[in-house]
């Protein structure tokens, strides 16, 4: 298997040599641009495994620049900003973005922030007996990493397709804000916290679900989450 590729768009040259070179110390294959046009027209040529999105961009916004590429797929997405106001990390969150790292920052915290982004979407978490859990008009494929409504796939990032897979997993079992976060990030962070109801909030829009009257996550008041849909019964 080759190595990992890293998509960086960054429009601080400094920087983008930094990152180069460290991160093909770790065997990451790494391609640099100033631009988040630039990087937008390399997704399908290039293929990364993750992105490392700048906030401030000289051409288009970094939020839009996201919001562009979760329109295209689920590619992990770690956001960089000099920024330090949390509705900032906030927003990226929201938006799709899988973490959020501020300027200035340790090289080997970005590192391990890349292999834990990349250890969720190759499944850090324990597979279950099967590959397909369905759910009425919800198959949730965790070999594929892929769910579909109607059979439709709802494009969930890697963030998004953890909690429901975590939830839909473990039916019926109500899960404290604490066990999605160990599940999903790993980390200790405000942030990260409120990021469990944005991934929750983003869920139930993929789905179609009424958080009053919800069909398949059902908000536990000062207790967390329960995936309430009831699994298809086997042939």
């Amino acid at each position: 298997m080759g190595a990992k590729r890293i998509l960086v768009i960054e429009d601080d040259r400094r920087l983008q040599d930094l990152l180069h070179q460290y991160l093909g110390t770790f065997g990451y294959e790494v391609k640099t641009v100033g631009h988040a046009q630039e990087g937008l027209n390399l997704l399908e040529a290039f293929a990364p495994a993750l992105i490392i999105l700048d906030l401030m961009l000289p051409d288009i916004d970094g939020f839009e620049a996201c919001r562009e590429i979760r329109r295209r797929g689920a590619t992990p997405i770690i956001m960089l900003t000099a920024r330090v106001d949390v509705a900032d990390r906030v927003a990226g969150l929201e938006i799709g973005a899988d973490d959020y790292v501020s300027k200035p920052f340790e090289p080997r915290e970005l590192v391990a922030r890349i292999q834990a982004v990349l250890r969720r979407g190759e499944g850090a978490l324990t597979q279950p007996a099967e590959a397909v859990l369905s759910f009425g008009r919800l198959r949730v494929d965790t070999a594929a990493r892929e769910a579909f409504l109607d059979g439709v796939p709802l494009g969930l990032t890697t963030s998004e397709f953890e909690a429901l897979s975590l939830l839909a997993r473990n039916a019926g079992r109500v899960l404290d804000r604490d066990a999605l976060l160990r599940a999903l990030r790993g980390l200790e962070s405000d942030v990260y916290n409120r990021s469990i109801d944005i991934a929750m909030s983003r869920l139930r829009q993929k789905l179609g679900d009424d958080a009053k009257a919800p069909a398949f996550i059902k908000t536990v008041r000062g207790a967390g989450y329960v995936f309430i849909a009831k699994a298809d019964a086997h042939a």
